[in-house]
């Protein structure tokens, strides 16, 4: 499983309605293989079962902040990551504010 879990750190919520895409880096080249919008806890599951490959995550982040009439510096967040063990899962947080953003590595 990869899935993701956005928090919207400048109002202390979950932040809905996230659009967020998953690709998998095949011969070189970055193909969408899942796409979703985040649910009202802030989270989403990508449908694809994890096998050993490069993937990343592209959070349309400009967009949530539009919506609110809030004034957003990033427009995107691009997160790359491994999957070497297909076996567990994999869960991607974003701490999202309007100037900022982090992730790690969730379980």
């Amino acid at each position: 499983m990869i899935s993701t879990h956005i928090l919207d750190t400048s109002l202390g919520h979950p932040a809905e309605g996230v659009k967020v895409v998953l690709f998998e880096k095949k011969n070189g080249a970055w193909l969408e293989v899942s796409s979703g919008v985040t649910n009202e806890d802030g989270r989403f599951v990508f449908d694809l079962t994890p096998h050993k490959a490069q993937f990343k995550i592209l959070f349309s982040i400009k967009e949530y902040f539009e919506k609110s009439g809030r004034e957003v510096f990033f427009l995107d967040s691009e997160v790359a990551f491994e999957v070497k063990d297909d076996s567990r899962k994999y869960h991607v947080p974003l701490l999202l504010n309007p100037y900022g953003y982090s992730t790690y590595r969730g379980s």
